[in-house]
């Protein structure tokens, strides 16, 4: 069961990322603040839900949140900045683009840069625990999924439809056979030899 937010006394968003660990295309972050009384019994972590609930659960955010918004950092920012600062100043930007400000923010992870005047918490696997950080995983992991298939349409051959940029057996194969692409991480070193854990 998730809890709803961190806490209740002020207006808070819930902020996640998506993409982080994958060899190609840029990260995603979301923002999202809901209401108190926020349910939907498919919500969770989007690592857990099926595809096709998260995209059900998508249009219910969106319909339902108080405030959402979604940002992404690209594949050249990411290699000249480092993926984890990529991954907070996607998070940043979200939270900057909400049309409601929150005065705190609920963190997926365990590293955050803070958000100008706005307190907030770290919290590990936190997309499993409070519905608003839950939320803005699916909506990040939905809108990075989605790119990922339009920049398959111009690269299938490393099958980013299905694999949305992460080293899985055959984009490393596809890799090895033809090379490094315009939307690969570069500063990942990436060794199509070399098993992932993603």
């Amino acid at each position: 069961m998730l809890f709803n937010s961190f806490q209740n006394e002020v207006l808070e968003a819930g902020c996640d990322e998506a993409g982080r660990g994958c060899y190609a295309g840029p990260v995603f972050a979301a923002a999202v603040i809901l209401p108190e009384d926020f349910f939907h019994e498919k919500l969770n972590d989007s690592k857990q839900v099926q595809e096709k609930d998260r995209d059900v659960l998508r249009s219910v955010i969106e319909k339902e949140a108080i405030s959402f918004a979604v940002a992404s950092v690209s594949v050249s920012e990411i290699d000249r900045i480092n993926i984890l600062k990529a991954s907070i100043k996607a998070m940043h930007l979200a939270i900057r683009a909400l049309k409601q400000k929150p005065a705190f923010l609920a963190i997926d992870g365990n590293r955050f840069t803070p958000y100008p005047s706005t307190r907030h918490i770290c919290v590990i696997k936190g997309d499993g625990k409070y519905a608003n950080i839950a939320a803005a995983s699916i909506l990040a992991k939905t809108y990075r999924d989605e790119h990922m298939r339009s920049l398959h349409l111009d690269y299938p051959r490393y099958d980013w439809a299905s694999n949305k940029g992460y080293g899985t057996a055959f984009h490393r194969e596809a890799i090895k056979a033809y090379g490094l692409c315009e939307h690969h991480r570069k500063s990942f070193n990436i060794n199509p030899e070399t098993p992932t854990l993603f």
